[in-house]
């Protein structure tokens, strides 16, 4: 481990040798980025967070200090990793909060890894191929490591990763993700047992009747006057889109989510607060 106003270290799991940094100190919560990102793309609402919480940010399987190993990139090889650091690291219940690829990882956390999180907020997330936008559909085919160059995204990839060259391996397996079709049973969202915070943008990938489908899986959409409160939640951010243009994606969105996200994490279940 290493400190400069934060700590970073490796872990190996499940044969990979996983990078994370911690910053702040507090409740643990356990951070996941998005594809082809790195910790450091996570920027204000990581420093945001970090006020409050212990992050343990994380760096999943090919992306920035994590090297690749011999194996596709799927949600839940990632997921049993994420689930592997948390025992590793001996977190108590960690809040997980995903964006994107992180998002769906966390999702299959809460799945295949019941109770290890305390709560998970999932930005921009589908637990179908259906759930996207039919753009994407059409446009991940087409995707190339060609159509990186210059990018920020793979500017970092080869400053920091243990294998440069390595970028274009990335692309084919994070395409092959995307253009793989899926569909998680219904009954595995509705057994999911941390309370669950949805975020979705209203110009997003994720089609907002998906994100409302999946919101009433988990028991939340009832009128709360008469009914409660199930203790999950969903948020729709105005104006808001997956990633571009820039200043107009999810994570541009820190300060919205810095208002909600601690409010989430911190309110008691439904049924502390009958």
């Amino acid at each position: 481990m290493t400190s400069n106003d934060f700590a970073s270290g490796y872990a190996e799991v499940n044969g990979l040798n996983m990078y994370y940094e911690v910053h702040g100190t507090g409740r643990p919560l356990v951070l996941l980025h998005g594809a082809y990102m790195t910790v450091g793309s996570m920027g204000r609402l990581l420093s945001g967070l970090a006020e409050t919480w212990r992050v343990i940010a994380v760096e999943l399987q090919a992306h920035g200090r994590t090297a690749d190993i011999d194996r596709p990139i799927t949600y839940e090889h990632m997921a049993d990793d994420v689930a592997a650091l948390i025992r590793h690291l001996d977190l108590d219940q960690p809040d997980v909060f995903g964006f994107s690829m992180g998002a769906a990882v966390a999702l299959q956390l809460g799945i295949r890894h019941p109770g290890l999180a305390r709560r998970l907020v999932l930005a921009s997330v589908s637990y179908t191929s259906d759930g996207v936008q039919p753009e994407l559909h059409e446009m991940a085919p087409t995707i190339t490591p060609e159509m990186f160059a210059g990018s920020p995204m793979e500017a970092a990839y080869k400053e920091i990763a243990p294998n440069p060259e390595d970028f274009p391996t990335l692309v084919e397996k994070l395409k092959t993700l995307d253009t793989t079709p899926f569909a998680w049973p219904e009954e595995d969202i509705r057994g999911i047992e941390s309370p669950t915070m949805i975020v979705v943008g209203d110009a997003d990938v994720v089609r907002l009747e998906h994100a409302v489908e999946m919101f009433r899986l988990l028991g939340g959409g009832a009128m709360g006057d008469l009914a409660g409160f199930s203790g999950h939640q969903l948020a729709v951010l105005p104006g808001t889109s997956h990633f571009i243009p820039p200043g107009s994606g999810i994570l541009d969105r820190a300060e919205w989510l810095l208002a909600m996200v601690p409010q989430f994490l911190d309110a008691p279940s439904p049924e502390e607060a009958e």
